[in-house]
């Protein structure tokens, strides 16, 4: 059954503008009617009156045109698609900085195995026309560029081969051309000063420049010699200008992507270092400033950030002078990459790996605001502690603790070492694990021969408990295991009567005093039952007039007593 009918009356001023409502109304005849004056008197070029029906079930209205007047509706042209371009269409566009980095990613063990950077084979003519020759390389790094951007952009795949293969082909060409033309000048009779200054007004410069430069690298061999070359490039280059930045420009570029390699970094750095003492060592040469400080604060940090000696500390030195301030950039964003990946830093030392990420943590932290923000550091340790939780880790890093009581303070400096709400509340949870277990009580109740005594066991709780307060866990964690502790020391006094023990010593009352107000200041005690009950006994021995006369006139009784929680 239709529901209720109006009717409404559309117009286009001009011919070419779209539909507008005029009026909506019940009446079938007023609406005719008005789309005819709209026409006769000129008011508008075309008027429509359609019918409109309401679904009851669907409560849309049907519409249906029963009146068309006027100039009839333009067509509009369909918009031809968009031509889409393969992502490089020039031998130029190969030569920006992600492209570079497409190429090493495509050509990572092919540059392995000649022992260059991909800048270096944008620039050498002999490299291009080795890898041309090699054929099967070559394809397989066109394949691999072409079937993930035909799958992107809908593009026919052999299409875009056929015209990377025809970029990869003019490139070389250009190359070539450049080499036997004598483009790039050797640096054997010549100095790169003075080739420097000759290129400062030339149209190419950029790319004479890096060719000069990767063709003074083609006798070297290795990472280190390589970075030590490039360093004797940045000594020889003019003192400032166009010429020297020249210069630094393309040795930043190289030794941007030789870094990038592990196996270079290893060999630069020192192949005996492991992954951690790696990325201090990186720490050090972007930020030396802010690690010698930390190192005059903390003797520790010399022990734990390794010597930077020959090319890399030559690059340091660069680093910390302004002149590669890409190359810093990249250095940290590797950190902070390692940092925030599932690789350990000390496969074999857990204990070793908390010290070595306490270290970059400081220096990172030290150097943010420069290199890096704050919260990108704090979101890579956040990141890294997640790995710090994890059962395995934690079972190998207790695994040497001799006794539970040792397992527990190694916990509490996990505990004290991780970052991160999540990953606190974690490590907590390891660590209430161990103080409640059945195996702590057990071993400090049980009283061995030679073993320590009730006190020392007291004075090594208490130590845990302040330990636990200053590690910064949560309200609920820290105050469960606080209490545990207190708990367990209640338990280890109650068992070896020492208040009483205290009580028949053959001592003079203020010493029994002071030592009954250390326990109950946590001090020589955890805080909790044993403290309570010592200053429940000292308030006994306050009550008697002349020890209250001697305590009101020794200072360190009088803190000890406000520590405590009485009065005189």
């Amino acid at each position: 059954m239709a529901g209720p009918i109006h009717y409404e009356v559309y117009v286009r001023k001009t011919v070419p503008a779209s539909w507008s409502l005029l009026i909506a109304t019940e009446d079938r005849k007023h609406a005719l009617e008005t789309a005819e004056d709209q026409l006769s008197n000129r008011l508008a070029a075309a008027a429509r009156v359609t019918k409109e029906t309401l679904d009851p079930d669907t409560m849309e209205f049907n519409s249906l045109t029963i009146l068309t007047l006027g100039a009839p509706e333009e067509k509009k042209k369909a918009k031809a698609p968009e031509s889409v371009r393969p992502a490089c269409s020039a031998p130029a566009e190969l030569y920006a900085p992600h492209a570079r980095g497409l190429i090493a990613r495509v050509l990572e063990d092919w540059l392995k195995r000649q022992g260059v950077t991909a800048f270096e084979l944008l620039h050498r003519p002999d490299l291009a026309e080795r890898l041309d020759a090699s054929g099967v390389e070559l394809q397989h790094a066109v394949q691999k560029v072409a079937v993930p951007e035909s799958q992107a952009t809908g593009q026919n795949l052999h299409s875009v081969v056929r015209h990377y293969q025809r970029l990869a082909e003019d490139t070389v060409a250009r190359l070539l051309k450049a080499g036997r033309s004598g483009q790039f000048p050797s640096l054997k009779n010549q100095s790169i000063a003075d080739l420097a200054h000759r290129l400062s007004t030339a149209q190419d410069r950029t790319f004479i420049m890096g060719g000069v430069i990767a063709q003074g690298l083609a006798d070297r061999k290795g990472a280190r010699d390589r970075l030590d070359c490039l360093m004797d490039m940045v000594d020889a280059a003019p003192p400032e200008g166009t010429p020297r930045a020249l210069v630094l420009g393309a040795v930043e570029q190289i030794a941007s992507e030789m870094l990038a390699v592990r196996a270079n970094l290893a060999e630069i750095l020192g192949p005996s270092l492991d992954h951690g003492a790696r990325l201090a060592a990186v720490v050090r040469m972007i930020a030396p400033r802010e690690v010698e400080r930390l190192i005059g604060l903390d003797p520790r940090m010399a022990v734990m950030t390794p010597v930077v000696e020959g090319p890399a500390q030559r690059l340091g030195q660069g680093l910390a002078d302004g002149h590669f301030p890409k190359l810093s950039t990249a250095l940290a964003r590797m950190v902070m990459t390692e940092l925030a990946s599932q690789r350990r830093l000390r496969p074999n030392d857990p204990v070793g790996e908390i010290d070595i990420l306490r270290t970059l943590a400081m220096a990172l932290t030290a150097a943010s605001g420069r290199l890096l923000t704050l919260e990108e550091v704090q979101n890579a340790f956040v990141e890294r502690s997640k790995g710090l939780v994890t059962p395995d880790f934690v079972a190998s890093y207790v695994r040497d603790c001799p006794t539970v009581l040792a397992e527990a303070e190694h916990l509490t400096r996990l505990c004290e070492n991780v970052t991160g709400g999540a990953n606190k509340r974690a490590a907590a949870r390891w660590l209430s694990a161990c103080i409640t277990s059945l195996r702590l009580e057990n071993e400090m109740r049980q009283m061995a021969a030679g073993g320590p005594s009730v006190s020392q066991k007291l004075l090594v709780l208490a130590r845990l408990q302040r330990s636990v307060r200053a590690v910064q866990l949560g309200e609920i964690d820290e105050r469960e295991i606080s209490t545990a502790i207190g708990a367990l020391g209640g338990t280890v006094e109650a068992d070896a009567g020492l208040l009483a023990q205290i009580g028949r010593a053959q001592a003079a009352p203020l010493q029994k005093l002071t030592a009954l107000l250390k326990m109950a200041a946590g001090e020589t005690a955890p805080l909790g039952p044993a403290a309570d009950r010592a200053r429940s006994e000292a308030g006994k021995l306050l009550r008697e007039p002349d020890v209250r006369a001697a305590a009101t006139e020794d200072a360190t009784l009088q803190a000890l007593v406000q520590a405590a929680g009485l009065k005189f």
